[in-house]
């Protein structure tokens, strides 16, 4: 009992996915006499065709009525018996798929040229005009002659001949439509194409039927495209990139297409592949669309027209888009370029303060007299040296620094016109009145200070230097440098100029000795005094004549300590 129900449940099983499969074949019509060849979809198949049922692969012998050529599935011609499914395998590496078709071979009807049960439907608008509308006779691609030429084709209406009598239908040569202009719809009804295969030597006849309907056309306004817009698309060298194209038009039978160049798209490259969209209505129009993909873009597809392009019987259009590397991104850039800005400020500013000194020299020396017009400010020395007199003994004489070191390096080395009290007064002069001429023809005033206690009397200098000091802040607004030249720990007891001063600017300390390396203007205390120094000036002839004799040289002064 079990056997015989494994058995039935089986039957049942293989009966329904038989059924199944069947169920969705795809079925192809040809009439009786006539060849037909069934194409199984699919790229890069390898591909062997069976009679539904059998084991046994359908020959490739091409002399045989029904055989399998160029992956096609031939029957030259077909009969009656040829009716049913045919198994289409195709292998591809270690894959196999199996697709089923289905052949209908079919008689006309009697008396007829056609079978009314199995007619192409097709549409022609009335309001087309003068253009006419087109019907097409299909599935004529695999009929072509040795030269790979379409076939010359006769067209009947209602199996009647003489049709293209009338000036209102035209069949272009070498093509497989028929135009009918100013269609009404007395044009209603079967058009039957008809033309000739030689196969073997042996002339065939091939014969499509096609049953027009003809309705009120839309309105005669030209394709518009949606897009492209005529722009521009930022894309990346080597990536994939779909270029798509829609259509709205007011009738369905346009086509748009690519091109570059003024060729085709898969001329111009040939890994381009284009692809049709089925075109979809909208309200008493549709849309329609094509688009091709380019897999990865080169360096040459950039900066093309990629122009879509649409036919349309009331008028051209076209749209195009080009490809652009992307820009750059600026905001790294921007951000970059501003961290390196703010760095080297930082640097800048570091090195300036850490080398200030230096560089203001350096500038002077090499720059000042090129790149700043010189122009007199009426003064005729540089400096006016005010220095405390010697009453006992220090460890730095200030007169030995104010009559020897000061005048070697600054006037010597440096080339700097100092007036010393105490070397270029002339004997008599009053102290005040030679302070207030000489200080107000002075661009600075240095000032050496050393500790008062020990070195010298304050009570014989105050009043001079006091009046140094207040001429030259107060009425001249000339800078005052100090220079201390012994450390003084308290300022207490100095006047109140001085201490104004050191709180306002500091004061220079001297560090060094009085031998012959404190003589030279390189040291770290001569570039600070040479920075607080005027840049120097060229006297004119005028004024050098206004300069007093000096009657002590500097350099023939002798000192004791």
């Amino acid at each position: 009992m079990t056997s015989p129900l494994w058995f039935i449940c089986g039957l049942i099983l293989f009966v329904s996915s038989f059924n199944a499969e069947h169920s969705k074949a795809p079925t192809h019509f040809v009439l009786v006499g006539e060849p037909i060849a069934i194409s199984c979809q699919g790229a890069d198949y390898n591909r062997t065709w069976y009679r539904n049922g059998s084991d046994t692969p359908i020959t490739t012998e091409t002399h045989t009525r029904i055989h399998q050529r160029d992956n096609l599935l031939w029957f030259i011609p077909a009969t009656l018996e040829d009716s049913g499914f045919y198994e289409c395998n195709k292998r591809k590496s270690n894959s196999s798929i199996k697709n089923y078709i289905e052949l209908n071979v079919f008689e006309n009807n009697d008396g007829l040229c056609f079978n009314g049960e199995i007619t192409y439907k097709q549409k022609v608008f009335m309001s087309i005009g003068e253009t006419g509308g087109k019907i097409t006779c299909p599935d004529l691609e695999y009929f072509k002659d040795e030269n790979n030429t379409a076939p010359e084709i006769q067209w009947y209406k209602e199996c009647k001949p003489g049709l293209l009598d009338n000036h209102r239908f035209h069949s272009p040569k070498n093509e497989n439509s028929l135009t009918i202009k100013n269609a009404t719809i007395h044009d209603k009804g079967n058009y039957t194409c008809q033309t000739t295969y030689i196969y073997m030597g042996k002339q065939h006849n091939v014969s499509r039927t096609i049953n027009v309907d003809i309705e009120e056309g839309p309105k005669n306004t030209p394709p518009e495209i949606i897009y492209p817009k005529n722009h521009s698309i930022e894309v990346k060298l080597g990536s994939h990139v779909i270029m798509d194209c829609n259509i709205s038009s007011s009738i369905g039978s346009v086509t748009p297409y690519w091109q570059v160049n003024d060729m085709d798209v898969n001329e111009f490259d040939a890994s381009y592949q284009e692809e049709f969209y089925e075109k979809s209505s909208q309200g008493s129009g549709f849309i329609i669309g094509t688009r091709f993909n380019i897999s990865k873009v080169k360096r040459k597809d950039y900066f093309h027209k990629f122009v879509c392009h649409v036919l349309h019987p009331y008028g051209e259009a076209g749209a195009y888009v080009v490809l652009k590397y992307p820009a750059p991104n600026t905001q790294g850039y921007l951000i970059g370029g501003l961290v390196s800005l703010v760095f080297v400020i930082v640097v800048a500013v570091f090195v300036y303060k850490l080398f200030k000194i230096d560089i203001v020299l350096w500038y002077r020396n090499y720059c000042h007299h090129f790149l700043s017009k010189e122009v007199s400010d009426g003064k005729i020395y540089d400096a006016y040296v005010l220095y405390p007199k010697n009453r006992v003994s220090c460890l730095y004489s200030p007169d030995i620094f104010a009559l020897k070191i000061l005048p070697e390096v600054l006037e010597r080395q440096c080339g700097y016109n100092l007036f010393i009290f105490g070397r270029d007064d002339l004997p008599g002069q009053a102290v005040i009145n030679v302070a207030d001429e000489k200080i107000s023809q002075s661009r600075r005033v240095i000032i050496v200070l050393v500790p008062e206690s020990s070195c010298y009397s304050v009570l014989e200098d105050s009043s001079e230097q006091q009046l140094a000091v207040y001429n030259a802040i107060i009425r001249d607004g000339i800078k005052v440098i100090l220079i201390e030249l012994n450390k003084i720990k308290d300022y207490t007891n100095m006047p109140e100029s001085i201490k104004y001063i050191k709180q306002k600017q500091g004061v220079i300390k001297w560090k060094g000795d009085f031998t012959e390396r404190s003589h030279s203007a390189r040291t770290t205390f001569w570039k600070n005094v040479r920075y607080q120094m005027p840049p120097r000036q060229t006297l004119s002839p005028s004024e050098l004549r206004l300069l007093p004799p000096t009657f002590n040289s500097p350099h023939t002064i002798t000192l004791e300590r």
